[in-house]
């Protein structure tokens, strides 16, 4: 390795074991903060994002423009893109995790023993939590506002595409950190866009990191889950179904589809195939094909789509396993709910599926045997986000099983610990 190298490395490392500890030394008093300290800090915040908006929107034009000429899809620049609207958005969701109840100290059960000893099982942060996220510049806001409202310091990797858009947020929420008197290391942006920041955070920065959540891509999440030495929320792709039944009303299931896919194709929750039930497709497949064509999406389709509807293209094995986040989308025809089940479970990414039916029996079958993290019936995936459930933000959907799963907020970026109550008891 190169001396210019070797000494780059090292330096990295050495500014990421600084972040880390500064991280730890403000989890502390972070823990302990009043929930009224760190509503203060996050409507200024807010209000911040909102006074530096023209500042926020020049960062952004520079991150687009370096992706634009480097090529890439127009998914992607859609999510990398910020406009009035979409600050707005963040300062709003910012907003509402403030609104949120504060989660630590919450009792969420006690008992009491024949003893006597009185037993309470209590919320409490996890610690310092790493995030590393792509191209989205919202994620900034919504992982750092979420772990400051759970008492956690936060350690924020954004991509290399979002560096000025993250930079210009980050400075809003830490002259909300000042302003309530609470520690400006508790939310941290590594200011490199060096690959080597993110082994050393995966590593745990010396046992400062408690728990990693990965956003992004598969190779993103694949790296994450391979090298992480701490505990990771998985956020895996995005592959989801939607089923539509025989018993499907017709005028539901296009609105529902076409929202489902279109609304916004560059999310994790936007479907990417579409599975039709085989006893509907005289009455439903053409339909909802043609109004996806219709809107402009790309329609893959086995050979009995084909047949049935002008303009499909041919699926492959891979269109089944794939996540698209743009205008595309795969459909089958199955065997009825039972077809349903199988399609879905092999090639799912257990992150959302949607049923489409009237029939209450499709739709006891579906929620009791499809093991996704977040199921819908007669409902747009595109609901799949913790704004959408009442949680303020997210900072991502986990799709593992393990502590949390679903939308990660508020009440997800929290651990428990037992306090019990005695009166002198010993035991024998």
């Amino acid at each position: 390795m190169p001396e210019q190298a070797v000494k780059q490395s090292h330096d990295v490392e050495t500014l990421m074991m600084s972040i880390g500890a500064q991280a730890k030394s403000a989890s502390r008093p972070l823990s302990i903060a009043s929930a009224d300290q760190k509503n203060r800090a996050l409507l200024a915040m807010a209000s911040a994002i909102e006074a530096s908006k023209d500042r926020i929107l020049e960062a952004n034009v520079r991150d687009l423009a370096a992706a634009e000429s480097s090529g890439v899809a127009a998914s992607f620049i859609d999510r990398l893109k910020l406009d009035d609207a979409r600050i707005a958005s963040i300062a709003e969701g910012i907003r509402s995790i403030a609104a949120l109840a504060d989660p630590v100290g919450e009792i969420i059960a006690a008992w009491d023993r024949p003893n006597g000893l009185k037993i309470e099982r209590v919320r409490t942060p996890l610690g310092v939590i790493g995030v590393i996220y792509e191209s989205r510049p919202n994620v900034t806001a919504d992982a750092g506002a979420l772990c400051l409202k759970a008492g956690n310091a936060v350690i924020l990797r954004g991509g290399s595409d979002s560096q000025y858009s993250s930079r210009a947020i980050h400075a809003c929420l830490v002259e909300g950190l000042k302003i309530a008197g609470l520690p400006e290391h508790a939310i941290q942006l590594v200011p490199v866009t060096d690959r080597a920041a993110v082994g050393s955070l995966l590593g745990g920065l010396g046992g400062t990191v408690d728990v990693i959540v990965p956003r992004g891509g598969k190779s993103l999440v694949a790296r994450v889950q391979s090298e992480a030495r701490v505990p990771v929320f998985a956020h895996l792709e995005g592959i989801c179904h939607v089923y539509v039944d025989q018993s499907a009303d017709l005028d539901m299931a296009k609105n529902i589809v076409l929202n489902a896919k279109m609304r916004r194709t560059g999310i994790c929750g936007s479907a990417e195939t579409l599975l039709v039930d085989a006893a509907a497709v005289s009455t439903h497949l053409e339909p909802l094909v043609r109004i996806l064509l219709d809107a402009g999406c790309e329609v893959r389709g086995s050979e009995i789509v084909q047949k049935a509807v002008e303009g499909v293209k041919a699926a492959t094995e891979e269109d089944w396993r794939t996540e698209y986040l743009d205008a595309i989308i795969s459909v089958e025809v199955v065997d009825g709910i039972s077809g349903a089940i199988e399609h879905i479970g092999t090639y799912s990414s257990n992150h959302t599926e949607a049923v489409i039916a009237e029939d209450s029996s499709v739709v006891e079958r579906f929620f009791n045997e499809i093991d996704s993290a977040i199921l819908l019936h007669n409902a747009s995936t595109q609901f799949a986000d913790g704004g959408e459930f009442g949680m303020g933000a997210e900072i991502g959907i986990a799709t593992g099983k393990m502590h949390a799963r679903g939308p990660v907020g508020v009440e997800q970026l929290t651990s428990f610990k037992y306090r019990v109550h005695g009166t002198g008891q010993t035991r024998t």
